[in-house]
């Protein structure tokens, strides 16, 4: 039997799953808190033990591994205009599997310097000005980076006219050149900046989180955590040879620290009497919302909704619904079986839902024209999708996860907002779409079957 280890190192929890690449399905999955603070192989190897108690000693197998362990990767982005070359940026590290921290538009200051000592992020995105543009900008930023104290890459990714003198001046930094993310205004340009990042990553950072602690173990750590999952998503979306996809499709992927969004499909406005506005947005999209998670991130969500609405919701008093928020805040790992408490951690996932796909999808705004009503599109139009993929350990372990899910859907008193109308959701029961992202780099034809049989969808 071939047998093919895939590992996530999370923040929180490893996991590992194995499949037996001869009949193309999944052994077994389990996970232990990931160690890092520590040795990484201590959690690893406890979370491998876990697996063989249930299907047996794994003797021969080959190891793949992704990790958003210590954080994730974190990334600082400046730019020239915050809705266009730093957007342009912030979608480049996204899809790249990154963690924005900060984003900076037009010129920086002493302020924002010490601002980024503070973050000191893993990689620093400085872009600004299409090609022949804008030249002050990115110029002037780059020499308030070079005063910088902290160290870490620079990537250089604006004004190809200007790029060599910004190297230039961050000589005493570690930084590289790669193509401008906006060489024409509107038109994004992301790949050439993700392939740096993912070699970063794979070359730098990895050894400051220790994870190299089990290089002997594995046959390589291949891009972070998100990345893998974006890689299966567009390998479930559009298929591979003969294999068939499931078509365009929303993913949402619920933690307990942040709540991330993907999407496959252009998004284009899909009415003639709707007008585009903004940059155009990149066909495989992934969106994080930091302040929105189900344990490290719960005040944001009851900030967001209003503890009022929250109780309401529940059923219980205002005193109550805090108390059992403030009690989840503190003791994050706490697997909810209480009355009181699931109704709260019901609410809460519908509600991060809610505001995620509402932040991830676009919006139109009605306007008057000499030819009557239009409306201006922002965004994505995802009206149209018909499939929604659940994941992430909050959301699939969920009684009621169907119901929690009808809150990405559109809502009437809502029209603006351009969610999928009507959606069937499959469920990552056994949490594998990073550990796909990982077999589709060498076995894309199994990880697709294997995603096919495995995402649940009952009809509900």
């Amino acid at each position: 039997m071939k047998v093919v280890l895939l590992i996530d190192f999370g923040s929180t929890f490893t996991k590992v799953t194995a499949v037996d690449m001869d009949k193309e399905e999944v052994l077994g999955c389990d996970l232990s808190f990931t160690t890092v603070n520590t040795d990484i192989n201590e959690g690893l190897m406890l979370a491998i033990e876990n697996l063989e108690k249930q299907i047996g000693n794994l003797d021969n197998y080959t190891c793949l591994a992704c990790s958003s362990a210590a954080g994730g990767l974190r990334m600082v982005v400046s730019g020239l205009v915050p809705n266009v070359t730093t957007k342009a940026a912030k979608e480049a590290c996204l899809g790249a599997g990154a963690k924005v921290i900060k984003t900076y538009g037009y010129e920086m200051n002493e302020e924002n310097l010490e601002e980024i000592e503070k973050i000191n992020p893993e990689i620093f995105l400085l872009v600004g000005g299409t090609d022949g543009g804008d030249k002050k900008c990115i110029l002037h930023n780059a020499k308030i980076l070079s005063r910088c104290k902290s160290t870490f890459p620079i990537i250089i990714a604006g004004n190809r006219e200007v790029s060599g003198r910004c190297k230039n001046i961050l000589k005493n930094k570690e930084a590289y050149i790669v193509e401008n993310v906006m060489p024409k205004f509107g038109e994004l340009n992301i790949e050439p900046v993700q392939n740096k990042i993912r070699e970063i990553f794979l070359e730098r950072i990895i050894y400051a989180k220790g994870i190299t602690k089990i290089n002997k173990l594995i046959s390589g750590i291949l891009m972070p955590t998100p990345c893998a999952v974006m890689d299966a998503i567009e390998l479930l979306s559009e298929g591979y040879e003969e294999e068939k996809g499931i078509g365009e499709l929303l993913a949402i992927d619920l933690g307990g620290a942040t709540t991330d969004v993907y999407s496959v499909g252009d998004g284009y406005p899909k009415d003639s009497n709707v007008i585009y506005k903004g940059i155009e947005e990149p066909y495989i999209k992934r969106t994080v919302e930091g302040d929105i998670g189900m344990r490290y991130s719960i005040f944001g969500i009851m900030d967001e909704v209003g503890v009022d609405k929250i109780s309401s919701m529940a059923n219980l008093s205002k005193e109550k619904t805090i108390q059992i928020i403030q009690y989840l805040r503190s003791n994050p790992h706490i697997i909810c079986k209480e009355k009181e408490f699931i109704k709260v951690d019901f609410v809460l996932a519908a509600k991060a839902v809610e505001i995620a796909c509402k932040r991830h999808c676009g919006s139109k705004e009605k306007i008057y024209t000499s030819n009557g009503i239009a409306y201006l599109q922002k965004g994505k139009d995802l009206t149209h999708i018909k499939k929604i993929i659940a994941t992430g350990g909050p959301l699939v372990h969920m009684a009621h996860i169907y119901n929690v899910m009808e809150y990405a859907l559109f809502n009437n008193d809502e029209p603006e907002s351009l969610r999928p109308k009507e959606a069937q959701v499959f469920v990552d029961r056994k949490y594998i779409l990073s550990a796909m992202g990982l077999l589709s780099q060498l076995y894309p034809k199994a990880a697709i079957r294997i995603m096919k049989k495995e995402l649940k969808y009952d009809g509900n």
